[in-house]
């Protein structure tokens, strides 16, 4: 595929304002193809230095670069744009295209962490993206082109373009349009757009969904001045449909629930916001959650709505749905019922468009279905449930919970939940679970996973985010681990 970008003006949204003072790159370093999009020019040095630096010196780059003034939320740009425009996410937006969808989760890490841990996600994030791109080149070296100016629609007819190709399935459009849209149409616009067609289709697990959330939540940190190439790198991933006929002109499977969640949505009571807080009805929906079809599962939920029941409960059964998958399974399709389910959630929240919450609702309910039907499809689940879930007998304190992590049947859970219902300080919990990823961690599904299962521990009910935290623990690093070589990499390249 084609993607050439002109300048432009730099939105609201924030900006860049300190200069890098990254120097010149020699006529040699510069080994782009004549054709690629070029950045902003106040970041795209920072991202040629991230390309063209060999893996094993970059730490030892970037490190001098910060002690010459280079900030984290510069950094966070030239790692975030450098993924978006050397890693195709092809044949699945994922594999190694979590170079890209792990960075947000990398940057919620950076946040949570204590002072003296702050840089290792980045870094480890730098370092993953090299992996990727070494592997992107033995694939085929993908690059994203420039955009193709001439094919630009006008101002006025950007969004109804964009909205088009993607409804088409039209790559090239999609792609034109992206870029002009993104010149011209407010970022919550964009928003509800992709929004929706990132959850319209089940294809790359969840994956989809992930990348529209990451890639706006990153988007706000670094500034709505380099969103036309996230856009067109959006729009490109989420007509991935490889392997299947253009969706656009049959039924499929993984569309079926989006075409019908589009009627359902409209059966919601107009007051749909304003239900009640009902525990029983939250344990009832995940006993659905455990044997309906993913259309059946949206019903469920819609007929929940309708009896008055709040979105409140409605998404405490979301997320103890996919932690109880992941108690049941501790694989890799439960852990993307988690990080697709905190995906959505944030989408949900970050939206505007009352018909596209009341879809995106029921759309994760069918998703919910349709990882259970991929899991039970690649292994047998255990007979552990949520709502049956009990605390270990006796005392449990922060370092027998913690230690328990990583270790198989139902320890972890039961001494999680064990310290949290004893009085344990939840936040205690979650500063030793981060610094364990911080050490050990060495996958990108460690940063997404546990980014994604701790930030949606607060907004769950008193009722259900213990049970929750510790189910989904199954899934989380543990003390015996080996240690990486991470933060010594860091420290020197730190001094």
């Amino acid at each position: 595929m084609k993607f050439r970008i002109s300048r432009r003006n730099a939105l609201v949204g924030g900006s860049l304002t300190t200069a890098l003072s990254l120097g010149e790159l020699a006529a040699a370093d510069v080994i782009l193809p004549a054709d690629a999009v070029r950045f902003r020019p106040e970041i795209e040095p920072l991202v040629r230095l991230i390309e063209e630096t060999p893996r094993e010196r970059l730490f030892e780059v970037i490190g001098a670069r910060i002690e010459r003034g280079l900030s984290y939320r510069e950094l966070l740009a030239g790692l975030f744009l450098a993924a978006i425009r050397n890693v195709q996410p092809r044949p699945s937006v994922g594999f190694k295209f979590h170079s890209v969808l792990v960075i947000n989760s990398a940057h919620l890490a950076s946040l949570a962490a204590r002072d003296t841990d702050r840089w290792l996600p980045i870094f480890w994030a730098l370092d993953y993206f090299k992996s990727a791109q070494e592997r992107d080149v033995r694939e085929g070296d993908w690059t994203m082109a420039a955009v193709d100016e001439q094919r630009l629609p006008s101002a006025s007819q950007a969004i109804a373009q964009l909205r088009a190709a993607m409804r088409d399935w039209d790559v090239e459009a999609a792609d034109a349009a992206a870029a002009a849209a993104a010149r011209v149409a407010p970022a919550d616009q964009l928003f509800d757009l992709f929004a929706e067609f990132g959850t319209r289709d089940f294809r790359s697990i969840g994956h989809k969904a992930i990348y529209v959330a990451g890639a706006f939540r990153v988007l706000e940190v670094i500034g709505w001045q380099h969103a036309e190439p996230v856009m067109r790198g959006l729009a490109y991933a989420l007509l991935n449909h490889t392997g299947d006929p253009n969706p656009a002109g049959v039924d499929l499977a993984v569309d079926a629930a989006g075409r019908a969640n589009t009627r359902l949505a409209d059966s919601l009571r107009a007051d749909w916001l304003e239900g009640k807080v009902d525990d029983a009805a939250t344990a009832s929906l995940i006993a659905t959650n455990r044997q309906g079809s993913p259309i059946e599962l949206s019903e469920a939920t819609a007929a929940m709505i309708n009896e008055g029941i709040g979105v409140q409960s409605i998404y405490d059964a979301h997320f103890a749905t996919a932690a109880e998958l992941v108690m049941r399974q501790a694989q890799i399709v439960p852990l993307h019922a988690m990080t697709t389910t905190n995906a959505i959630h944030y989408l949900f929240n970050r939206c505007g468009d009352d018909s596209l919450r009341r879809w995106l609702l029921l759309q994760n309910a069918a998703f919910l279905g349709h990882f259970r039907e991929s899991a039970v499809g690649r292994a047998k689940l255990s007979d552990r449930l949520i709502t049956d879930l009990h605390p270990h007998d006796g005392a449990t304190d922060l370092a027998a919970a913690v230690g328990a992590i990583g270790k198989g049947g139902e320890q972890p859970s039961q001494r999680i939940l064990g310290y949290l219902q004893g009085g344990g300080d939840p936040a205690a919990l979650m500063r030793h679970v981060r610094q364990l990823i911080f050490y050990k961690g060495n996958d990108s599904h460690d940063y997404k996973y546990s980014s994604a299962l701790l930030e949606d521990y607060y907004p769950r009910s008193p009722q259900w985010r213990d049970k929750i935290l510790a189910a989904g623990s199954h899934l989380l690093t543990g003390e015996n681990t080996p240690d990486t070589s991470l933060p010594q990499r860091v420290t020197a390249a730190l001094g």
